[in-house]
């Protein structure tokens, strides 16, 4: 039996910029998804999902036809997730021709450590693991498939905080210690409510505006943040940030739209409009603050961080 794990991932800052060569400061999850695999001895797949709570979310079988052809065998369950995985195997194949040979098959689970609705990476771990798999470089799987800035897959493959360049030839990235001394005052609020990564995409490519002048801003925020050893300091930056991300993609900050009342700051760790948020503030204070308002995920930042 082979194993693959990744972790999941968290965007401080750079959110959407980072498409266009900003510098973000990404923070890999202790909460990530493994892939289990075995081999049998018939040409399919037997592929099942399984939640956080080990719960069968998704299974289905495919036949290995030929060297590039896979077909579902199970057409009751959810078509789209079917068609989802054939893409990423057959681009895994097309990286890596002999990947997934005919003579044998496998018996595949994946299982995930966060619930689906977290947006911590649910598919740039998966697409990390069959890398892995299928020994092919995981940055090309991605590009190929799903796409993106690939700074998720790089907090896949990472295990502590990195500030992440997206480049043309091959990501930049560079593991830093992000120990401030205020990160007891650091708390992650999920909204309820899932983001869909592409649309958010899709979103900022239609809107933004003045690219190079706000990702020498970015990157001068990142870096600041970087270098801050106050609270007070972090929360003018991620401020200054949310404010400056909403301009140019044409959007209201999250604190403005929801949490106005709040006396600290509020920033979108990731696309706007659903997922987490990050608060600061004393435990106790944000607690009561975000339970009132009906959000009771809340997590501390040593809790879900990996550094």
């Amino acid at each position: 039996m082979q194993r693959f794990y990744s972790h999941g991932k968290l965007l401080l800052t750079g959110e959407y910029v980072v498409l266009d060569g900003a510098k973000a400061l990404a923070l890999p999850t202790k909460f990530g998804q493994m892939l289990t695999v075995e081999v049998l001895d018939e040409p399919k797949i037997k592929w099942q999902s399984l939640d956080d709570q080990d719960a069968v979310w998704f299974e289905d079988e495919f036949v290995l036809v030929d060297e590039q052809t896979i077909q579902s065998q199970m057409p009751h369950y959810d078509r789209s997730v079917s068609s989802r995985l054939i893409e990423l195997l057959q681009a895994a194949q097309h990286l890596k021709p002999t990947f997934l040979s005919t003579k044998t098959g496998y018996n595949v689970t994946s299982k995930l450590e966060f619930p689906s609705n977290w947006g911590l990476g649910s598919s740039s771990t998966l697409i990390n693991n069959i890398a892995q798999w299928a020994q092919v470089d995981a940055f090309a799987l991605s590009n190929a498939t799903f796409g993106g800035s690939g700074y998720d897959i790089a907090c896949a493959q990472q295990h502590s905080p990195i500030v992440y360049e997206r480049q043309h030839t091959k990501p930049k990235l560079q593991p830093i210690i992000f120990n401030k001394a205020f990160k007891n005052d650091l708390f992650f609020i999920h909204l309820n409510q899932k983001q869909d990564s592409r649309e958010s995409i899709k979103t900022y490519q239609e809107n933004k505006t003045n690219s190079k002048e706000t990702i020498l801003k970015i990157n001068e925020i990142t870096q600041d943040i970087l270098d801050c050893a106050t609270l007070n300091t972090f929360e003018t930056l991620i401020e200054a940030h949310e404010t400056l991300i909403g301009t140019v993609t044409n959007q209201t900050p999250v604190k403005q739209r929801l949490f106005n009342d709040y006396q600290h700051a509020i920033k979108s760790p990731g696309g706007w409009g659903g997922d987490f948020i990050l608060a600061t503030g004393h435990k106790k204070e944000v607690h009561s603050y975000f339970k009132s308002k009906g959000y009771h995920t809340i997590m501390a930042f040593q809790d879900i961080i990996l550094e």
